[in-house]
């Protein structure tokens, strides 16, 4: 059995109608609610203009791993806390801005984002480092719905979820 923790994802961009209903297929499939101990998402929960924000408790590996790739292979931007696992993983904020690999950084409990000795060192001037917490602190855009959005046969190809961010 996998080591579960809370965590939450908001996701933002465009799609059409079928890639929508494809979305909300895996979303039931992961007992997502749009907030913390929730009633279970349904398509028209999604609120027109905003990201969509989802949560759940219990969640394993604190992932939402079917989710998270098929947002990766359509180019659907998102950010996903999850809590820490105490002696076997940090918190953690994954980012995918819509294009390029999703990039882990440390966090607390309270999604603060954290820096540690090694990573200052590396980014080396404080530019850097806010520059660090800027794309950390990316905005997901509002999910935008209508049969005008592209639906690709062929996902685009998929970055791996293996960057991370030294802390």
């Amino acid at each position: 059995m996998a080591n579960r923790v809370s965590a939450s994802i908001t996701l933002g961009g465009t799609l059409s109608s079928l890639a929508y209903e494809a979305l909300t297929a895996l979303i039931a499939a992961e007992a997502l609610s749009t907030e913390w101990d929730g009633e279970p998402f349904e398509a028209d929960h999604h609120v027109p203009g905003t990201a969509l924000g989802l949560f759940a408790h219990e969640v394993a590996n604190g992932r939402f791993e079917a989710i998270e790739a098929w947002c990766a292979e359509h180019g659907i931007a998102f950010a996903r806390w999850s809590g820490a696992y105490p002696s076997q993983w940090g918190a953690e904020r994954v980012v995918f801005t819509g294009a390029g690999e999703p990039v882990s950084y440390p966090v607390d409990e309270d999604d603060y984002v954290l820096i540690g000795r090694a990573a200052l060192e590396h980014l080396a001037s404080f530019d850097a480092v806010l520059a660090y917490f800027d794309a950390a602190d990316f905005v997901v855009p509002p999910l935008v719905l209508g049969d005008g959005a592209p639906f690709p046969q062929e996902p685009l190809a998929r970055p791996g979820f293996d960057e991370t961010v030294p802390s």
